[in-house]
């Protein structure tokens, strides 16, 4: 069975090569956004149980107002335990370290299984590091928006305290991993090539040359 599908893939690569890709591409990330949603609730947990960070405020870069006039944040952790608060430095380390994990072992996933890149891993590490710190401000922006809502939602509206927690965690890594989803394939289109490798062919003493 696992021999006949590999087979199969093969023939599909070479008849579709990038929808292929495409597909690969599709089945790692999602991959990495499970690994996301697993990590994301135990950092969460980590530093708010054996950290004070949660009420430390985590507040940069004004951007603008809201719509009730109040200051925009570009990075918005103010202090205090969602959702009444914005979850403090405790959230904002939390949902850094378990993206940077999750983009490490996605770059080594998609350079060497989807795309086989034969590149320099540096020059695509650095402008992936360039993509990954961009991508980092959009989802930062965008989520001033989505997030409070949705832990009030979930947590005060619904009343599920802290089960609505986790689960307002998992849609708001949901959110992060589709905005990276769509950004990143382009890029990765272009950092991760595969450059025609040339082939010398030496002519052993007693072959014949053709002219």
């Amino acid at each position: 069975m696992i021999t006949a599908i590999s087979k199969w893939w093969g023939r599909f690569q070479t008849s579709r090569p990038e929808l292929s890709k495409f597909i690969m591409f599709l089945l790692l990330s999602n991959g990495v956004t499970v690994l996301q949603l697993a990590l994301m609730p135990i950092f969460r947990w980590a530093f708010a149980s054996f950290t004070g960070l949660t009420d430390v405020g985590f507040q940069v870069l004004p951007v603008g107002s809201n719509v009730d006039g109040s200051q925009y944040y570009m990075f918005d952790y103010a202090a205090g335990a969602l959702p009444a608060g914005g979850g403090g430095l405790a959230y904002f380390l939390a949902v850094q370290i378990t993206l940077l994990i999750a983009q490490v072992i996605n770059f080594f996933l998609q350079r060497n299984i989807t795309f086989k890149s034969n590149t320099s891993v540096w020059v695509a590490a650095g402008w992936y590091t360039v993509a990954y710190v961009a991508i980092t401000f959009i989802a930062a922006a965008a989520q001033g928006f989505y997030k409070a809502p949705i832990y009030d939602f979930f947590m005060v509206t619904l009343g599920w305290g802290s089960s609505g927690s986790v689960v307002a965690d998992v849609l708001t890594m949901i959110i992060n991993a589709a905005i990276s989803f769509w950004v990143f394939y382009p890029i990765f289109k272009v950092i991760f090539r595969q450059v025609p490798t040339e082939v010398e062919v030496v002519a052993e003493p007693g072959d014949k040359v053709e002219r």
